[in-house]
């Protein structure tokens, strides 16, 4: 049982100062009201089981059944640091601290299997099955001072069988357990003892363990979870209200939990308590009571025992091992369990919000996450998770042991890449259809189509892991008879954005109205009246000056018109380098030229006759790494088409502007002519 809550009622204080963290704001991009990413961050892991977490103080503390720590992505084995049964570590980094106590037991095996902080966060109380921590001894139930990680020598509580469950407030620690008697008197699986080890009135007979506790606001009734039958006599299987000083019944609950299921866990905020049930064919899932009334707000119905919950942010997070939640409208019966669920408190539905486990090894009972807590550092909230499994599943099954952690910090994963399934006609369109993507805390995502490289439109969609639909966008500014290529790409709403999607192609029908064919030089080259007999054609770059000149030539070999078609366009397109000096204020001139050249043999002493006059104007390339263009006129072009056209990038200006040549690294930037052909 966690701290969380704890000593609400009795201090009169809000449940985020008393966990000990400050309410960071709510991460970005998530669908609301979540407000905790699914990216799981590096954390220390476990050699064994973690049934317990606690926290204060940007301390996370962990206690089990384990014998060691490793570092995050460190095989079982190895690089592992002793912490028998206990560790602390740093919520913000999920690096162990110093803090580290050996809990043994003389016979049997030890183990840690409840952890509760003070409010004033001073002092640690550990319940379990031990007998001793560090070699002190002790009965079952530890305090430890939280400043020097030793034990409190002076709390000295015999309790006769494991402590399950501990809530601690200001002057009492309350115990739930196993346990027939405390302090040497009868107490039948839950009690209460000061702070100073002196045993309280507290004394509800329950007739089976007791396992989770909490406080109502006022601290004047104390909710009872477990395995139990009866409380007091009364019929009140699994969870009971009762008096916060005696023990005595004030509400039962006959009937509402089947004789299969037991309360686990529980959790609270300031309007009421939350549930987390186990069954063995029955109830498996969460029940909200109101504090107010002590009546049901609702119950969900999830199949698959629920181990811990936590409430953060007006979200209910839980552990369990769900497999079915077809009930209240979530995923199917599946063979794979899904282990981290969040649900608002106001209603059970399911969020969207799915890291996930796995189960654990072989030798344990195979739960996953049996344990929950908050802890902030540094302005962000860490909801740490703690159980029997030895994998991240939602990380692509990566290896992690018995921790793992989550904040509420940004979003910065990308959702899946969607699956591009199909393009087909569609009254005279092109209806583009693909299979959502996925993203475990973001469910409404937005996804862009491309056509042939461009944006072209984007649509809206909701997913979830077992609900992954097909979206479709129309493309109507189609042509007949021309092919297309489209892709898609997935955003959550920070802006996280999937690679493209795997190209599909798709023709319309018809006669083509239109088509844009895109001609990349097959050669170029520049001369330079400085160097009259030098040749640039393997150069990187062309140049283009008229003072002190410099010439860029240009080889395209042109399409035949597609038929039916003629040529209503033309374009010239070349890039501005990265050098310092590649940009110019001067406007240049493109030419036809008349004569003959070679890329590798053209200088400035042999270079080809130009003629008279324009063909385009290339305004100043004045930025660098940036394409300009120049329209070009048609008739000298048309009358080249099917066959080899030349063109000169000539200047009146000083200053020089260098371009990228074909030969430049990369597949982009390099000079093109870009056609346009339409029926007449």
């Amino acid at each position: 049982m966690r701290s969380y809550g704890a000593g609400l009622a009795a201090l009169g204080l809000a449940a985020a100062s008393l966990a000990g963290f400050t309410a960071a704001p709510p991460a970005v991009a998530l669908t609301a009201p979540v407000a905790m990413t699914a990216d799981d961050l590096p954390t220390w892991q476990t050699n064994g089981v973690v049934w317990a977490l606690a926290q204060a103080g940007g301390v996370v503390f962990a206690g089990g059944t384990f014998s060691a720590v490793r570092p995050p992505g460190a095989a079982a084995g190895t690089s592992e640091q002793q912490a028998l049964n206990f560790q602390a570590f740093d919520a913000a980094t999920g690096v162990p601290t110093s803090c580290r106590l050996s809990f043994t037991v003389g016979t049997g095996t030890a183990t840690v299997r409840a952890l509760a902080v003070s409010p004033d966060r001073s002092t640690l109380y550990v319940g379990g099955t031990f007998g001793a921590v560090g070699g002190t001894p002790v009965s079952n139930l530890a305090a430890v001072d939280i400043a020097t990680c030793t034990v409190r020598s002076g709390f000295k509580v015999a309790v006769s069988a494991q402590v399950r469950g501990i809530l601690a407030t200001a002057d009492t620690v309350y115990l739930a357990g196993n346990f027939t008697s405390v302090g040497g008197q009868a107490r039948q699986h839950f009690a209460a003892v000061s702070t100073a080890g002196a045993l309280r009135p507290f004394a509800p007979a329950a007739d089976k363990a007791g396992k989770a506790l909490a406080l109502s606001p006022d601290g004047s009734k104390a909710v009872l979870g477990g395995d139990f039958d009866t409380v007091n006599g009364a019929n009140s299987h699994a969870l009971a209200v009762v008096d916060a000083a005696t023990g005595a019944n004030v509400h039962t609950y006959p009937g509402l939990i089947g004789a299969t299921s037991t309360v686990q866990d529980l959790a609270s905020d300031a309007t009421g308590f939350y549930t987390a049930n186990e069954g063995t064919g029955g109830f498996d899932g969460r029940i909200a009571v109101d504090f107010g009334t002590l009546a049901v707000r609702w119950r969900d119905s999830c199949l698959g025992a629920t181990q811990a919950v936590q409430v953060y942010r007006g979200v209910l997070y839980s552990a369990s091992h769900a497999h079915d939640c077809s009930s209240m409208g979530g995923f199917p019966q599946m063979q794979d369990r899904q282990h981290l669920l969040a649900e608002p408190v106001g209603g059970p539905q399911l969020l969207g919000w799915f890291p996930d486990t796995d189960d654990g090894p072989a030798g344990t009972e195979q739960i996953g996450p049996r344990a929950l807590t908050l802890a902030g550092k540094g302005g962000t909230d860490y909801l740490w998770v703690g159980g029997e499994f030895t994998r991240i599943a939602s990380n692509g099954n990566r290896p992690q042991q018995g921790l793992v952690r989550f904040a509420s910090t940004p979003d910065t994963r990308t959702p899946t890449v969607p699956d591009l399934v199909d393009a087909i006609a569609d009254s005279g369109a092109v209806k583009v259809m693909w299979q959502d993507s996925l993203d475990l805390d973001d469910s409404a995502l937005t996804y862009t189509v491309y056509r042939d490289g461009a944006r072209i439109g984007t649509a809206g969609a909701s997913s979830t892991f077992w609900n992954r639909r097909r979206t479709a966008l129309i493309d109507h500014d189609t042509q007949p008879g021309t092919t297309y290529t489209y892709q898609v790409t997935a955003s959550d709403a920070a802006g996280n954005t999937s690679v493209k999607s795997a190209p599909v192609s798709f023709t319309t029908s018809g006669t083509p109205a239109s088509r844009t064919l895109t001609v990349p030089a097959d050669a170029d080259s520049y001369v330079n009246a400085a160097a009259v007999s030098a040749n640039y054609g393997n150069d990187q770059q062309l140049a283009v000056r008229g003072s002190s000149a410099y010439r860029a030539f240009l080889h395209f070999t042109l399409p035949a018109a597609p038929a039916g078609m003629v040529l209503k366009s033309a374009r010239l397109t070349v890039r501005t380098s990265s050098d310092a000096l590649a940009g110019s204020a001067d406007t240049l001139t493109v030419q036809h030229v008349a004569g003959s050249w070679t890329e590798t043999g053209v200088t400035w002493a042999n270079q080809p006759a130009l003629d008279a006059g324009s063909v385009g104007t290339l305004p100043a390339p004045t930025a660098l790494q940036t394409d300009y263009a120049a329209a070009l006129a048609l008739p000298a072009l048309t009358a080249a088409l099917g066959g080899g056209y030349d063109l000169a990038l000539t200047s009146a200006g000083t200053d020089s502007a260098w371009f990228w040549s074909r030969n430049a690294p990369g597949t982009t930037g390099h000079p093109q002519l870009t056609l346009t052909f339409a029926t007449p």
